[in-house]
Parts: structure tokens; C-alpha cells; sequence
């Protein structure tokens, strides 16, 4: 497990400059999308859910996760995906909230809070990659790894 991690941890090899530079691209398609919920009536998170530039960006990474299957950049692309798709779930468990007028104010908590969530994770991921490093891995994962 020691090894594995450390091997995650190095930086990009020189092949993968192209694909460190993709993942620039996609985390800066999903803040485009996320920020201009912040810039218009939008909420972040449907902005985020429903702007092509997420879109595309989603379907790059499922395009391109196999390039990055074994390299540091996979964790970003998992990161990267599964932040939409949670996204997306939060997005549906808050519409089925609002279908009752008594859930109406949880569904507009539960959109501010993912999209506070989608904020952080763009971020947060956007900023290791600048750093050069991975992103944890999903307790699930270690669990799997151990």
C-alpha cells in the first residue's frame, strides 16, 4: 500500500504533460459552468449540472480515464466525475424534496449546500493538481486497497 500511494504521489512523467494539461482544461470547464451559476440567477449547482462546458468536461473524462488509469491524474479524473454525478444526485433528491411544499425550503438548502460542495471540490482538486498531487482516495477504496 506504501508504495502504491508513493507511486501516486510523484509528479507527472513526461508523456503524461499532455494529459495534466487536459485535466487543467477540464477543472477550468467545470468552474466556468459552477461560477456562472454564481454570476447569474442560476444556482451553482444546476449551472454546474446543466452548462455544456460541465458537460463536455464529463464526457472528456470518461473519454480520456483510461489514459490516466495507473497515473496520479486517475484519482482527478475519479474526483472529477464523481463530483458531477453527486452533484447530480443531490440535484434530484432536492427536486424531489420541492415536489411537497413543506420540502421546498430543504430542496434550497440542499442545492446551496452542493453547491457550496461543487465549489470546494473544484478547488480543492484544481489546487492539488497544481501542486502536483493526487487526491485521496474515497474511504471505499482504502478499504479495498487494504
Amino acid at each position: 500500500m506504501a508504495s502504491t500511494m508513493q507511486d501516486l504521489r510523484q509528479p507527472p512523467a513526461p508523456n503524461n504533460g499532455n494529459l495534466v494539461t487536459l485535466t487543467h482544461v477540464i477543472y477550468g470547464l467545470h468552474a466556468f459552468s459552477a461560477l456562472s451559476g454564481l454570476l447569474s440567477a442560476a444556482f451553482v449547482v444546476t449551472a454546474f449540472l446543466s452548462g455544456w462546458p460541465s458537460i463536455i468536461a464529463v464526457i472528456i473524462n470518461y473519454v480520456k480515464r483510461g489514459e490516466a488509469r495507473g497515473s496520479w491524474l486517475e484519482s482527478h479524473f475519479r474526483w472529477q466525475i464523481r463530483t458531477f454525478w453527486f452533484a447530480l444526485l443531490w440535484f434530484v433528491v432536492a427536486g424531489l424534496l420541492a415536489i411537497t411544499l413543506i420540502g421546498i425550503p430543504a430542496a434550497l438548502l440542499l442545492v446551496l449546500g452542493a453547491g457550496i460542495w461543487v465549489l470546494y471540490r473544484i478547488a480543492r482538486g484544481w489546487l492539488n493538481l497544481l501542486d502536483g498531487q493526487p487526491m485521496p482516495l474515497p474511504p471505499s477504496a482504502h478499504q479495498a486497497a487494504d
